[in-house]
């Protein structure tokens, strides 16, 4: 008779710890896409999803010149030295968008 006690657990013992691997790493998946890190991103001036923050210098530029306090050339030309030193949305990871 061939029992677990006299042939010992075999490969199947491997296949347990993978099932719960997996299921931990569907858990943190589901997580993070569900908004869990939603918190971090408030750090670096609140949810990415949201667009540009009214406050900053490219925003009060565009509305600036909505508001007609200064012409389009101005316009184009200061917005291009705030896109060198902010980038198009004050995104942390580097993207611009």
């Amino acid at each position: 008779m061939n029992t677990l006690a006299h042939a010992g657990p075999g490969p199947w013992v491997l296949f347990f710890p993978l099932v719960w691997a997996a299921v931990v790493i569907g858990i943190v998946t589901v997580a993070r896409r569900a908004g869990w890190r939603r918190g971090r991103d408030a750090r670096f001036g609140g949810d990415l999803r949201r667009g540009p923050d009214e406050h900053s210098p490219i925003a009060l530029l565009g509305h600036r010149f909505a508001a007609g306090e200064i012409d389009e050339d101005e316009y184009w030309r200061r917005l291009t030295v705030l896109e060198e030193q902010f980038g198009r949305a004050a995104d942390p990871r580097g993207r611009r968008t």
